[in-house]
């Protein structure tokens, strides 16, 4: 940020001293000779971190004036109201929101609204102690004040939000690998049957004289022999399982 003051303002030097050359800095408020600087941060804009600063002077005889030009106290009041309306597209973007990627978004862009809003507080709350007797500070204060509140407020909740949809999803993952793993098994156990039964129906298919071709007591020797080998490998599969 390398805004400066501007060049027609009549400021003391002890308000004046306290700057540097690279730009106005954090928010915050000055008071020298009945004089009262305000240093505060335009609204963030999203991806950037870069911040825009604005002064707001009240003279002696509580007149106010803006950096920007236009009267001082407006344009103090428009400043607060811009943050007001971003709070507000945030609140209609989170009760819009549905998925994570949506959540995440909101939440980049309500990080730096939040810091901004709080140290704007911070600093309207010294400004009203350094002019105790000045009832619009006092406005502005609490205006402040509500609007760091509120959006405290909306970034726990989008923050719940987001933290409940990882968790929904991580549920349903683990759900659906359950599943896998269950129609897996049920796979295993009928390939364990079938297996002995197949390899003896192959071996005592081929044409090949042996003698239980002409016996039909053969074919149900043969078929109990691979029920039962079926029947003990499924056991053996099952054991390990069950031991565990």
């Amino acid at each position: 940020m390398t805004m400066q003051l501007p060049a027609n303002w009549q400021l003391p030097d002890e308000i004046k001293r306290r700057f540097g050359q690279k730009g106005a800095g954090k928010q915050r408020a000055m008071l020298a000779e009945d004089h009262l600087l305000l240093v505060l941060h335009k609204l963030p804009q999203p991806g950037s971190r870069q911040r825009q600063g604005i002064f707001f002077w009240r003279n002696p005889q509580g007149i106010w004036k803006c950096s920007e030009g236009g009267e001082g106290l407006p344009r103090l009041k428009k400043h607060l109201k811009d943050y007001s309306k971003a709070e507000q597209q945030l609140s209609q973007a989170y009760s819009q929101a549905a998925l994570a990627d949506d959540y995440f978004q909101i939440l980049e862009n309500l990080a730096p609204l939040c810091r901004a809003a709080k140290n704007m507080m911070a600093t309207l709350q010294t400004a009203r102690e350094d002019v105790p007797e000045d009832r619009d500070i006092i406005d502005l204060r609490d205006w402040a004040n509500d609007l760091d509140r509120t959006l405290d407020l909306l970034y726990t909740d989008v923050k719940n939000a987001l933290e409940f949809d990882l968790a929904r999803r991580v549920e349903e993952q683990s759900r659906l690998s359950l599943e896998s793993v269950r129609t897996a098994q049920r796979l295993n156990l009928l390939a364990a049957v079938f297996l002995p039964l197949t390899a003896l129906c192959s071996l005592f298919g081929m044409n090949l004289p042996h003698g239980l071709e002409q016996s039909p007591l053969g074919f149900w020797i043969i078929l109990g022999l691979g029920i039962a080998l079926g029947i003990i490998t499924q056991r053996w599969i099952l054991q390990p399982a069950s031991k565990a």
